[in-house]
């Protein structure tokens, strides 16, 4: 078990996004050029990285259409994130859109390396069908549009060119490392990225940007220095150099040695991780972003989770969840929770939530952001239920949480929510 699994699921929300870095060179892109990192002081070793990323194909676009059947339009959020070494995709893709009532649906998937179509599909569980699978998007690219089918019907969604709320460019970090790199000709490597947005726009971008960096690193200290990207990265590289060749290096040495025992569990030690920036809401002056992490350090499975936070775009600050709620309000809130959590689960109203929960009810998490109509409650795996239910989010529509919302938040005067 690895220094990063050894934690308790409940930690994941500040361990997940920060440290993520299991090698020791780095190639980092930045609109298509290349950069690479020196030595990793106590960790200090030259061996060459097994594969560069460049992230010249990375992208975050807002596209406008209607959904099939629909009179609305819609904004699709959509970013295109390269693709992690040994995954058949040419990129990962991720977004969201979101209905007239400010409800976020979640959006996955991945562009083909056969057919360069991009391959979408609602990951929302309000839109899952009986054997949990989601409406699918194939679309391709005519121009500057995406045209194709959701779940068979024809859609085009044309790419904005003044998209709304803040814009942003992207960043890639990548690097593959030996455990030994005495022995390259070992095939087992650890593979590491991060993906970062970076605010173009907006007369607070710099503070913004800084607040998206320490997100990134789990730090919401607002009153210390921001790391850049590069030094983050850095600091998060030499420090995974070390404990992944500490733990991994003699494992593969006792494995290789043992001629005796054909079974050599080699694949278990090609460890993953990832830390990725993702945009959840971005209009007006709101802006949320979800702070992915993955970690795959051997077992089973890997762990990840999403911690989220919103910011107020005038100003540049987070809202944590003592920005948003009063003072006291929790258990009220609690309440809220258990009317609106049953569609997040698949359930019927007034349906028992132990069938899917660890306890028929939903404690009012800390991980929580804010869309134009309503605010999400994100809860990781394991943290309420099993791993086998993923992570769950929750809407609930501002018209519900009146009376625990603190007044003058970054929403829209249409809102149910009093400005002092």
């Amino acid at each position: 078990m690895s220094f990063l699994s050894q934690s308790r699921p409940a930690r994941l929300l500040r361990l997940l996004p920060a440290p993520l870095a299991l090698g020791l060179l780095l190639t980092a892109c930045n609109s298509g050029s290349d950069k690479s990192a020196a030595d990793t002081s106590d960790a200090a070793v030259t061996a060459a990285p097994v594969v560069a990323l460049t992230d010249s194909a990375s992208w975050y676009q807002q596209f406008r259409g209607v959904l099939p059947g629909s009179t609305d339009s819609i904004t699709v959020h959509l970013q295109r994130v390269n693709e992690v070494p040994g995954e058949n995709t040419l990129g990962r893709l991720v977004g969201f859109y979101a209905a007239a009532d400010g409800h976020p649906y979640e959006l996955t998937g991945d562009v083909s390396p056969t057919t360069d179509s991009l391959r979408l599909r609602d990951t929302s569980h309000e839109l899952l069908n009986d054997q949990n699978v989601g409406p699918q998007w194939l679309l391709k690219q005519e121009g500057s549009a995406l045209v194709g089918t959701r779940a068979g019907q024809p859609v085009r969604l044309r790419l904005l060119r003044q998209p709304v709320g803040v814009r942003f460019s992207t960043r890639t970090f990548a690097a593959a490392v030996l455990p030994r790199p005495e022995s390259p000709q070992d095939s087992v490597f650890g593979q590491l990225s991060m993906f970062a947005l970076v605010p173009e726009s907006g007369a607070s971008k710099d503070k913004l940007a800084a607040n998206l960096a320490r997100g990134l690193r789990g730090d919401s200290l607002e009153s210390k220095p921001a790391l850049s990207l590069d030094a983050l990265w850095d600091e998060q590289l030499a420090y995974f150099t070390k404990e992944y060749r500490k733990e991994v290096a003699p494992m593969v040495s006792k494995v290789l040695a043992d001629s005796t025992d054909d079974y050599q569990p080699l694949a278990t030690l090609s460890y993953e991780q990832e830390a990725n920036t993702y945009v959840l809401w971005n209009e007006g002056d709101l802006l949320s972003i979800g702070y992915f992490g993955y970690d795959f350090s051997g077992g089973a499975h890997g762990i990840y989770g999403t911690y989220v936070r919103s910011y107020d775009t005038r100003t540049g600050r987070a809202l944590g969840y003592n920005d948003i709620f009063k003072p006291g309000t929790r258990p009220q809130l609690e309440g809220i929770l258990g009317r609106y959590a049953r569609p997040a689960l698949g359930l019927k109203d007034g349906a028992s939530m132990a069938g899917k929960l660890f306890k028929n009810s939903l404690p009012a998490t800390r991980n929580v952001y804010l869309t134009s109509g309503g605010a999400v409650f994100v809860y990781l795996p394991y943290e309420v239920a099993s791993y086998a239910q993923g992570e769950i989010s929750v809407f609930v529509p501002y018209s519900a949480l009146q009376a625990v919302l603190k007044p003058g938040l970054p929403i829209s005067s249409g809102q149910a929510v009093a400005r002092n």
